[in-house]
């Protein structure tokens, strides 16, 4: 029983590795001149994070002309700059990052008449997948075995690290979510409060405006005794002498 199970976690263990060990990102795109393209990789604090990009080159006999040469910047969401590169032909990157976010990897390539397409490849390590290996397997003289048992452990360590990024991201939204129904709930109940008082002030103004109608009736009916009354009087004295 105690070999089953032993096998069973190491299955969970090759497994796991297997679909997680896959987060190198390796693509081919073509780029028109005076065009730009960015890729996009979310990382968490303190990732290792690996990449290397290359032209291909549409004529092997001859060296890339300038004109096939790309400009590359990698940023941060903050906006800081990790690595550039003016009109290379192929170049690389490394570095651990400090700040959570988005990172951004934009090519851009110079303008030229005709236009012109160039191919671009490019590769992005991040995590565990961004580790070399190969220096890990000569410098510490172990055997494959234990160099995959080295990958595993920090396989493991890196989907730990992954999801307490992913709780915290999660009590963040959570907070955010909460602070959001609270603003629309007071934004619903000043709406509520703005309405009524339109409500009340159009009712104020209809009444004012019977008042007004009121008492300018009532002057009009009181001028027109009064003239009544004026005209009997007067006539009333002329009849009599």
């Amino acid at each position: 029983m105690i070999q089953i199970e032993t096998q069973k976690k190491l299955l969970i263990l090759v497994i796991t590795y297997g679909l997680l060990s896959c987060t190198t990102e390796s693509i081919r795109f073509e780029l028109k001149s005076s065009h730009t393209k960015c890729i996009a990789e979310e990382l968490k604090v303190n990732s290792m994070t690996v990449g290397k990009y290359s032209v291909v080159n549409p004529n092997e006999d001859i060296p890339l002309p300038d004109f096939h040469k790309v400009t590359v910047r990698v940023t941060s969401s903050n906006g800081n700059t990790y690595h550039h590169g003016d009109k290379v032909p192929s170049g690389k990157f490394a570095f651990m990052t400090v700040e959570a976010g988005d990172y951004m990897a934009c090519f851009s390539a110079p303008d030229h008449q005709p236009p012109i397409t160039s191919t671009i490849d490019f590769e992005w390590k991040t995590g565990v997948a961004a580790k070399d290996w190969s220096s890990v397997a000569k410098k510490g003289q172990v055997d494959l075995m234990e160099l995959e048992l080295k990958k595993m452990y920090d396989t493991v360590i890196s989907i730990q690290e992954e999801m307490f990024y992913l709780r915290e991201r999660e009590e963040e939204m959570q907070v955010l979510n909460k602070t959001t129904n609270n603003r629309m709930a007071w934004l619903s109940f000043l709406s509520l409060i703005v309405c009524l008082s339109v409500a009340g002030l159009q009712l104020m103004e209809l009444e004012l405006k019977k008042m007004y109608d009121t008492v300018i009736s009532i002057q009009e009916d009181i001028h027109l005794f009064s003239t009544n009354a004026f005209y009997d009087l007067y006539f009333g004295e002329e009849e009599m002498q």
